[in-house]
């Protein structure tokens, strides 16, 4: 349900990494999603 809080959470990282992985890298290096999630974060922030 939407109405449940980590739905709403998965939801948005998931949109987050969408756009980290069409806009600015096709590959992360990690291979843990919460890792990938951390990574993709960081990468944003230096640009």
């Amino acid at each position: 349900m939407k109405e449940d809080r980590s739905y709403h959470k998965r939801s948005l990282a998931e949109t987050a990494m969408f756009y980290y992985k069409q806009l600015l890298s096709p590959q992360l290096s990690l291979r843990n999603y919460n890792a990938q999630v951390d990574e993709a974060l960081v990468n944003m922030n230096k640009k």
